[in-house]
């Protein structure tokens, strides 16, 4: 059915929640159109001019309008209250344990963003503003030794499939937000704030990672990568980038 309304594929295992609330949605919102749009209709014939030259200053006395305002609004809190609510809850409050997860923070920057892996050792190296430069953008401490094998790439994501992933979302400036549609991901990355998102990716390939937040005159231009890949292939990966760092 999303693929008949234009939808993205599902490329996470939430995907399929996020696109029932939409289908719904515009099931309802379709009922709506055609609803009023041939009540509007009736009432331009029922009332028009040349059939009613006199006014009624009674008016129209049926609740019938009331009754399906009221059906309206109960079909809205049953998306509210039985979908939208317990979806974001479960995507807030049951985050799965880091050690079963891959953990990556990412930093919204204008106007790129950066992924940046705590390396071999599990451990995240210090960042410190001060040591921000054209070469270091997070101002990641290499003589810190817990970050002396952190991984960090711009505008690239590197992600196993079928595995939780968790991202620590953050931004250095401004406002962002980190939206891969494919994932039926979106987040604000909120200046002085850490947030975790964490999804499923089930589908191996390359998507687009947008900034749906007006961030400045680059905005157009602040898109990443992410890559999902099979496991092996990214424990290769891994072992590559970190090959780097110590030059071996």
């Amino acid at each position: 059915m999303g693929e008949l309304l234009g939808l993205p594929i599902q490329a996470s295992e939430h995907a399929h929640e996020i696109d029932e609330m939409i289908i719904l949605i515009h099931y309802l919102m379709a009922a709506l159109f055609v609803g009023w749009g041939a009540f509007y209709v009736y009432t331009l014939i029922r009332f028009r001019a040349s059939a009613h030259p006199k006014a009624d200053y009674t008016g129209v006395t049926s609740h019938t309008s009331s009754y399906l305002e009221i059906g309206v609004a109960v079909i809205e809190a049953v998306l509210l209250l039985g979908f939208a609510i317990p979806a974001w809850a479960h995507r807030v409050n049951d985050i799965p344990p880091e050690e079963e997860s891959t953990v990556v923070n990412v930093i919204g920057k204008q106007f790129e963003w950066i992924s940046h892996y705590p390396g071999e050792d599990g451990r995240w190296g210090r960042r410190d503003i001060s040591l921000i430069t054209p070469t270091n953008t997070i101002g990641l401490d290499r003589s810190d030794p817990n970050g002396a094998d952190d991984i960090v790439s711009i505008n690239q994501l590197n992600l196993p499939v079928n595995k939780p992933v968790i991202v620590n979302l953050s931004s250095q400036d401004v406002i962002h937000s980190f939206g891969i549609a494919e994932m039926r991901v979106k987040q604000d990355a909120v200046p002085g704030l850490q947030i975790p998102v964490w999804w499923v990716p089930t589908e191996v390939g390359n998507w687009e990672v947008n900034c749906s937040q007006l961030c400045g005159l680059g905005h157009y231009r602040m898109r990443g990568f992410v890559t999902i890949m099979e496991q092996e292939e990214y424990d290769a990966w891994l072992e590559e980038e970190a090959s780097f760092l110590t030059g071996n």
